[in-house]
């Protein structure tokens, strides 16, 4: 048996391919990032019980049981067509970040745009500051290289310049406006009011409410950054690749969204495939 064993692991070896060893590394790698996206998750749960039946069929086809293999064998044939139901979020996660790593503009962003960035990002952080000082809860979203206009359309057309007087405004409280979030394009608010995802993921600090955990929901689907004021005791968060950073200041609040628009977004895409950038993050 040995022999047997030594003869087909010396042929396996002297058949195997460069590009044999390439394709299999790639498809471990993809593998192993789905892994890491869905761990969190509830996915990871049916993830678990699809490989158990696996196992399962595996070990009644060597074990010769011809009743339970005929029908883990069906199950697994019809598991393969409900992978694309079951898992069509995280699959969808997987599809954006790979676009959004080709989705790539070559070329230095123009001084006008970059003052223009500096300018939205001061007004920002000047209604947030005075949002958080009166303790009035807000939600404003940041787009970036993922669309939203599936969100913008939830809610009611704005199409004004970011200004501090006018978040201000939209998020005075018992106003038609202030119930939901704003969503801004560059240094625009398009929409006020608008219906965001919210997160399900398991891990969330369950004293966190829905206008946090909407926060995280449209950054686990998109690129966006998310500044969420909370209306109990006036903290400042920021949410971003759907990690929630809380209990920041102003000047905090500044530095990171400066530094997150600035950081050029196919670089941080191809970081985080590579393992790099949940680290920076945590």
């Amino acid at each position: 048996m040995p022999e047997v064993i030594n003869a087909l692991l010396a042929n396996l070896v002297s058949n195997l391919r460069l590009q044999d060893a390439l394709d299999v590394a790639i498809v471990a790698f993809f593998f192993y990032r789905m892994v890491l996206i869905i761990r969190n998750t509830r996915a990871i749960i049916l993830l678990q019980g699809l490989l158990a039946i696996f196992l399962l069929n595996l070990a009644s086809s060597m074990l010769q049981l011809r009743a339970i293999n005929w029908l883990l064998s069906r199950f697994v044939t019809a598991g393969v067509v409900a992978l694309a139901i079951i898992f069509q979020d995280e699959l969808r996660r997987v599809l954006e970040e790979i676009g959004r790593g080709f989705n790539y503009t070559p070329g230095m962003v123009s001084r006008h745009d970059s003052t223009q960035q500096d300018e939205t990002c001061q007004h920002i952080v000047s209604a947030v500051g005075t949002l958080a000082q009166s303790r009035t809860g807000a939600l404003l979203v940041l787009e970036r290289r993922t669309g939203l206009q599936e969100f913008m359309d939830t809610g009611i057309l704005v199409q004004g310049i970011v200004t501090p007087y006018l978040l201000l405004n939209i998020f005075i409280p018992n106003t038609p406006l202030h119930d939901g979030a704003v969503i801004m394009r560059g240094n625009r608010i398009e929409a006020a009011a608008c219906f965001l995802p919210l997160s399900t993921n398991p891990e969330i600090d369950p004293e966190l409410g829905t206008r946090h955990r909407a926060a995280i929901g449209i950054t686990e689907r998109s690129d966006a950054l998310v500044v969420v004021v909370s209306e109990e005791n006036g903290t400042i968060s920021l949410a971003m690749n759907g990690k929630l950073t809380r209990y920041l200041d102003t000047p905090m609040l500044a530095t990171m969204l400066q530094n997150a628009l600035d950081k050029p977004e196919p670089q941080r895409v191809w970081r985080r495939w590579l393992g790099k950038e949940d680290k920076a993050n945590d």
